[in-house]
């Protein structure tokens, strides 16, 4: 079941779910400009750190060692055509057991070419700012500001509490977080 605006606040009212720093979600105006609490979600917005790909330090990138990044902080990005980057999200989210989240785009966003993934999924129990993957598709670079409103967490309920939660290797990120793929099992030797 995906959670609704009201069963979003109440959760956030009890403590079950945390967002922070979570905007004023107060009507501003007619237009609920700003608001962050939406009809079935919640907008996150940009953070200012942003990971690249040390495309001059490696040859290629391999999923058995990490890879290098250049790490950059800023209020403004400007995204090259067909490039790829990792953002984070300015704010901090726990989720209980029994909750999980969609990350999506803003259609807002993705109507000008910026493709936004993180996979595509929060587990029940992660913590931390979230690692977004962001790539443009246009001829254009793109210029991005820290504090716009990005995208959204779609909340759905699960029918029960998560018998092993999420405690993974991304668990407490804060910062744009490169990948660990180098730590996953299939990586690990026969003995490991």
């Amino acid at each position: 079941m995906i959670l609704s605006d009201k069963t979003i606040r109440s959760l956030l009212d009890r403590g079950s779910l945390a967002i922070h720093p979570l905007e004023d979600d107060q009507i501003r105006d007619e237009l609920r400009m700003g608001r962050q609490i939406q009809p079935a979600s919640v907008d996150l917005r940009l953070g200012r750190h942003f990971l690249k790909v040390d495309e001059n330090d490696i040859p290629f990138i391999d999923l058995e060692h990490p890879a290098n990044y250049i790490s950059i902080e800023k209020e403004e990005i400007i995204l090259p055509p067909h490039s790829f980057i990792l953002a984070t999200t300015m704010e901090y989210v726990k989720l209980p057991d029994n909750l999980t989240a969609f990350v999506e785009g803003r259609s807002s966003i993705g109507r000008m070419g910026l493709f936004i993934q993180n996979a595509g999924w929060v587990d029940p129990g992660f913590e931390g700012e979230i690692t977004l993957e962001l790539y443009n598709a246009n001829q254009l670079p793109i210029k991005l500001k820290a504090g716009r409103r990005i995208c959204q967490l779609v909340f759905a309920q699960l029918d029960q509490k998560a018998q092993f939660p999420y405690r993974g290797k991304y668990q407490g990120q804060r910062k744009a977080t490169g990948s660990r793929v180098y730590a996953d099992i299939e990586n690990r030797g026969p003995h490991s």
